[in-house]
């Protein structure tokens, strides 16, 4: 009996949950946390801010952003490339929506009051995928700070 609850309670290896879909909601949140996290910390901060960029951006209240930012999270995890999320939203949004983008993503780097090398090269990597030039850039990081 003790083998049949303790086989409920793990996890299988071959056990795996969805992924939530790689829209261009998703990718944006995936990519909020990868910049989140590009320092090797995720602080309480830049979670808070995550969660109310997504709230804003996309019309959710605070347990619906939560919700969302842990999909995201789970996203962020399983693709490991930062440039393949940056490509769904090059696609799928306007310039002024990557230049929005970019300045939400500063918002979340800037979150804790620091700002690191590794952080700057996540970001790096994402304005050159979203086509925008690091001139620009560097303009709409100012506008953050």
């Amino acid at each position: 009996m003790f083998d049949a609850l303790h086989a409920l309670f793990r996890n299988p290896k071959d056990y795996k949950t969805p992924l939530p879909p790689t829209d261009a909601k998703h990718a944006l949140g995936a990519l909020l946390v990868r910049a989140a996290k590009a320092d090797s910390v995720y602080l309480v901060e830049e979670i808070e801010t995550v969660d109310q960029i997504l709230a804003l951006r996309n019309g959710l209240n605070p347990l619906e952003a939560t919700q969302m930012r842990a999909a995201c999270e789970k996203l962020e995890r399983a693709m490991p490339a930062t440039e393949a999320l940056a490509a769904i939203l090059k696609v799928a949004i306007s310039e002024e929506e990557r230049e929005a983008t970019l300045r939400a993503l500063w918002t979340v780097v800037f979150a804790d009051g620091i700002k690191k090398a590794e952080e700057e090269q996540v970001l790096s990597q994402i304005e050159e995928v979203l086509g925008v030039s690091r001139d620009r850039a560097l303009v709409l990081q100012w506008q953050e700070t």
